[in-house]
């Protein structure tokens, strides 16, 4: 699935994919599932992941200020606070939408 239309509506990530469907993805949920490995950690050869400890996030930490694509397989969102290294691959970016829209308190594993 690709996302064919990419809108900021509000505090939500408006998303709509090749097949017709829509989902919305409020911004600090977005934030939270950002993929990077500043933010979700490294893993090492053996499996164990490395991160240092959660930061607060601030105000400008979910304010998107641009979301483009990366080559055909990912999206980037740009945030106020400069944050700016979490690829999200299509097929994540649909993971996160579903959870969004699943009410789950926990964005998805990246």
């Amino acid at each position: 699935m690709r996302p064919v239309d990419l809108q900021l509506i509000g505090h939500d990530l408006a998303v709509k994919w090749d097949d017709g469907s829509e989902g919305f993805i409020p911004l600090d949920f977005l934030r939270r599932a950002c993929p990077c490995a500043g933010c979700k950690g490294e893993m090492d050869i053996f499996g164990q992941v490395y991160k240092g400890p959660d930061k607060p996030l601030s105000e400008k930490s979910v304010q998107l200020q641009k979301v483009g694509l990366v080559g055909g397989y990912a999206v980037q969102p740009v945030w106020a606070d400069g944050h700016n290294s979490g690829l999200f691959s299509f097929e994540y970016l649909k993971r996160v939408a579903d959870a969004a829209a699943g009410n789950e308190n926990e964005a998805p594993a990246g």
